[in-house]
């Protein structure tokens, strides 16, 4: 938890009291300060407040922090442009036929080899993909 603490203290420290109370709407930057601070117990920081931080200065050492404390790795991605909804699901539907017919081939001679393993991960992420278009065109319809 440490870490996190220190994590909201160096953003907030490094883009500046005054600008992150104007622009993520704290009432104080006093008390921004002192709720960012990791040595001063009496006033803490919530949620809310970190997501309006983090949102204004697109500093995401917090969030960093906090996923690393539960052994997890932050990894941000681009998400892929929405198309027509019915042309995604064609997409992923195409895809997924690909998977299908791989691990059908692939199982043919009863041995799964490393080179086929290779590309059978290439083209399970061809789905993924495909799907993460389907969820982005889905928002969008």
């Amino acid at each position: 938890m440490q870490a996190l603490m220190q994590a909201i203290y160096d953003v907030v420290d490094e883009h500046g009291t005054k600008k992150i109370a104007e622009g993520a709407s704290f009432t104080s930057r006093t008390l921004l300060a002192q709720k960012a601070n990791p040595d001063y117990d009496s006033h803490n920081m919530n949620v809310p407040e970190l997501d309006r931080i983090m949102a204004f200065t697109r500093d995401f050492r917090p969030l960093s922090a906090w996923a690393d404390r539960f052994d997890f790795d932050l990894v941000a991605r681009k998400r892929p442009s929405p198309k027509p909804l019915i042309v995604s699901l064609s997409a992923v539907s195409a895809e997924y036929g690909d998977v299908a017919r791989f691990i059908v081939d692939a199982l043919a001679d009863s041995f799964v080899s490393r080179g086929e393993k290779v590309q059978g991960d290439r083209i399970i992420q061809e789905v993924i993909d495909a799907l993460h278009v389907l969820r982005e065109s889905l928002k969008a319809a």
